[in-house]
């Protein structure tokens, strides 16, 4: 019996999920759904520099339909960061490239090499040919991010078949933010070996870190986690393995994803 603009209203309160599944209702919920109202609350205030930071524009002849464009990767800044919403709840995902990373001596072609694959968003990869000192860092402002959410920070990467030496030490792995920081080890190699599982012994005090595959043909690890709160703060992201001084190639990195947690 609610009018329709005032139903528009009360939805805008409540998630982009309840929204969807109110649409179901019937005709007047799904009317007021469409409504530029609800889906304005739902979009990050910062949606308008989104859009214009779009390398393809992006097509909507409504606040919701501008919503789901940005529930699909958009790359955005030149190409060298990815944005994405998450549907169910509207919360803010980055991808930063390859090319936007600190990888030591990735200039250095001796070193590292820049290439296009097939399966990767960005137009560049990094490829690591060989070194001795692995050190990848990245890094975040917490003021483009969802405010009071808990996030993870993910490598995004492959590992050839031709690869060695990345497995014979745990590389470190470490998210800091403010006085929170995350740390652990992980060894970059898709099984994990009797030999590893007992060097695990000797990592006391840090989690251990997962080569997880995903959808998309690469594969991740959580680098940590870290709750992104209301103050502007710097998110710094790293995996080094420094210590080994032994040489080590075949990684492929695509960048860093930072991605609400599940289930929050």
């Amino acid at each position: 019996m609610l009018p329709e603009d005032c139903l528009s209203a009360i939805l805008s309160f409540t998630t982009p999920e309840d929204a969807f599944r109110s649409s179901l209702v019937s005709s007047t919920f799904r009317s007021a759904v469409d409504s530029d109202v609800v889906w304005e609350s739902f979009l990050p205030p910062d949606y308008p520099e989104i859009v214009l930071s779009s390398v393809s524009p992006l097509k909507f002849s409504s606040k919701k339909e501008l919503f789901q464009c940005l529930c699909d990767p958009v790359l955005i800044d030149g190409g060298n960061k990815i944005f994405k919403l998450e549907k169910s709840s509207g919360k803010k995902s980055y991808m930063l490239s390859a090319k936007e990373l600190s990888i030591t001596w990735s200039s250095n072609p001796l070193y590292w090499g820049w290439i296009s694959m097939s399966e990767s968003r960005f137009s560049r990869v990094a490829v690591l040919r060989t070194t001795d000192w692995l050190e990848i860092r990245g890094n975040i402002r917490t003021q483009i991010l969802t405010p009071n959410t808990t996030y993870g920070a993910y490598l995004i990467l492959k590992i050839s078949d031709r690869a060695y030496g990345l497995d014979s030490m745990p590389s470190e792995i470490t998210v800091e933010v403010g006085n929170q920081v995350s740390s652990g080890s992980v060894f970059l190699q898709h099984q994990e070996s009797k030999k590893q599982r007992e060097m695990w012994k000797l990592v006391e005090g840090n989690h251990q870190g997962v080569l997880s595959e995903r959808g998309d043909r690469w594969m991740e690890i959580e680098l940590g986690q870290f709750f992104s709160g209301e103050n502007d703060e710097e998110v710094k992201m790293s995996l080094l393995e420094v210590k080994g001084c032994h040489l080590k190639g075949g990684l492929v990195i695509e960048g860093i994803e930072v991605r609400p947690k599940e289930h929050q």
